[in-house]
């Protein structure tokens, strides 16, 4: 499968995962989600709106941001030589069709993964890529963030190929630091999720499901 990046500077949360060849981050479960503090971006208006649903394959995650950003975080380690790959199933019901999304003014994703390294004292310091779901660039575009050169926004889906239906997609985070950040990223300290739109002023609507790391 394709890939992407991208970044926003987050303080993470902590919590426990258990240990294997697959590795799961989040359970999107009522409980989880009340347990979990809501980040929200500096400047923005309100808060992107999270909800747990069900379908056929378990639980998701809802986010609905109007005017909003705000994201999920949490603080955990994940061996990249053990599992290298994080997979993500997501689905963009709502897009951003036609901002620019690699300017200040276009810098919104309606769905957004995270995978933090710290690289220093500060959560300034810390390096990320975004993989994002774009409503306009395409899959394996890849930009720094407009407002930092730490975080760079990478392109797994788009609505231009995939609008209201579930798409699975996998990346080797490992080999994205090397390529991305040139570091040779051996743990990762964090995952977070976000959907924002307070660059833009627009709505978007997207889902999450099944993030989680693996060996292969």
């Amino acid at each position: 499968m394709k890939k992407i990046v991208s970044l926003i500077i987050f303080t993470i949360f902590l919590s426990s995962v258990s240990a294997a060849q697959e590795k799961i981050i989040f359970k999107f479960t009522e409980n989880e989600l009340s347990e979990l503090k809501v980040r929200k971006v500096r400047g923005a208006d309100a808060k992107t709106i999270y909800t747990i649903g069900k379908n056929e394959n378990g639980n998701y995650l809802k986010a609905v941001a109007d005017n909003a950003a705000s994201g999920l975080g949490k603080e955990i380690k994940i061996d990249l030589d053990d599992t290298p790959f994080i997979n993500i199933s997501w689905k963009v019901e709502k897009d951003l069709k036609g901002i620019k999304e690699n300017t200040k003014k276009g810098h919104d994703f309606a769905a957004r993964v995270f995978v933090i390294k710290k690289t220093g004292a500060t959560p300034l310091s810390n390096k990320a890529i975004n993989y994002v779901y774009s409503s306009n660039m395409n899959i394996d575009d890849y930009k720094p963030s407009p407002y930092t050169k730490k975080s760079i926004d990478y392109v797994l889906s788009t609505t231009k190929i995939n609008l209201d239906e579930w798409v699975t997609v996998k990346a080797n985070v490992k080999e994205d630091f090397k390529k991305l950040h040139k570091l040779d990223v051996k743990e990762l300290d964090g995952v977070a999720i976000m959907a924002d739109t307070d660059n833009s002023k627009m709505k978007a609507i997207s889902y999450y499901q099944n993030i989680f790391f693996s060996s292969e």
